[in-house]
C-alpha cells in the first residue's frame, strides 16, 4: 500500500480547530473560494458569535455592500443557530439569499437563481406566518422583489455579476449602491 499524496492530498495534516473538528484554514477570497495556503485572503468571519439581530442585520449589510455575500451568508447562518426557533426561517432565508448572490458571483448563474428564489420564498412565508413585513427593519417585500429581479437577470443572461454592485438594501432608508 503506497503512502504517497493522492490527487487531492496536499500532503498536509487536515486543518482542526480548537477543538479537534477539521476546519479548512485556506485563506479565501471575497466569495469564499479558497486560495492556495500562504496567500492573502479575506479575513473568515468567526463562527459561532451570538449578536443581536440588528448587529447582524447591520454587518451582514457591510459584507453585501463590500461585494462578500459569503461571508455575509456565514452572518446569517450564526443568527439562525443562536436565535430563536420562531425566526430561524427568516434567517436561514437570508442566508440563502447570500450564498445565491455569491453564486451569481462566482458564475454559477443557475444556482445562483435558484438559491435567490429559494431564500425569497423563506423570507416571504416566514413573514407571512410570523406577521411581520419589518422584521429588524428588514424589507421584505423589497428584498423578495429584488432576489426575484436578479434570479431573472441571471435566468435571462446567464453571465455572473458583481456581488458589491447587485447587493440588496436589507433594511429601507438605507444608502442605495
Amino acid at each position: 500500500m503506497s503512502s504517497a499524496p493522492g490527487p487531492y492530498d496536499s500532503g498536509r495534516e487536515r486543518d482542526r480547530d480548537e477543538e479537534g473538528r477539521a476546519r479548512n484554514q485556506r485563506p479565501r477570497d471575497g466569495l469564499g473560494r479558497p486560495l492556495p495556503y500562504g496567500a492573502d485572503g479575506v479575513p473568515r468571519q468567526p463562527e459561532g458569535v451570538v449578536r443581536a439581530p440588528e448587529e447582524s442585520v447591520a454587518e451582514a449589510q457591510a459584507l453585501l455592500d463590500a461585494g462578500q455575500p459569503f461571508h455575509a451568508h456565514e452572518v446569517f447562518e450564526d443568527a439562525w443557530k443562536s436565535g430563536p426557533e420562531s425566526e430561524r426561517g427568516l434567517w436561514q432565508g437570508l442566508a440563502q439569499l447570500a450564498v445565491g448572490l455569491t453564486h451569481s458571483a462566482r458564475g454559477n448563474t443557475k444556482g445562483g437563481a435558484r438559491l435567490l428564489l429559494r431564500g425569497a420564498g423563506a423570507i416571504d412565508d416566514w413573514s407571512a406566518r410570523a406577521g411581520q413585513e419589518r422584521p429588524y427593519g428588514i424589507g421584505v417585500a423589497e428584498l423578495v422583489s429584488w432576489a426575484e429581479a436578479l434570479a431573472g437577470v441571471l435566468e435571462r443572461d446567464g453571465v455572473p455579476v458583481d456581488a458589491a454592485a447587485h447587493a440588496p438594501r436589507l433594511r429601507m432608508g438605507q444608502r442605495e449602491g
